[in-house]
């Protein structure tokens, strides 16, 4: 299925994430369809310039957590992968 939105990262970074962390951005991409996403604000890492974000989905089968800020009309994904803390919220909220 496509994604119904524009996405950019950096060449390099998704390299390392890829790397790091077992996702890369263009798999990442996949969280932002699953319909029972989870959209939270980065309190962390949010500016007084750019409100950073976390979207919580589906890749794969496998819950992901996806960084990443929206810039001209675009999201820029900065970081994904699959971490235990918001695989648990995802499972808490939408439990059936």
């Amino acid at each position: 299925m496509k994604v119904p939105y524009t996405f950019e990262w950096d060449y390099l970074k998704n390299q390392f994430n890829h790397f790091k962390h077992h996702v890369s951005f263009e798999e990442a991409q996949e969280a932002f369809i699953d319909i029972n996403r989870l959209i939270l604000i980065d309190t962390n890492h949010t500016s007084k310039t750019e409100k950073r974000f976390y979207c919580i989905g589906k890749v794969k089968g496998r819950i992901c957590t996806v960084r990443y800020s929206k810039r001209k009309g675009k999201i820029r994904i900065f970081g994904a992968g699959y971490w235990r803390k918001e695989k648990k919220l995802y499972e808490k909220v939408n439990q059936k």
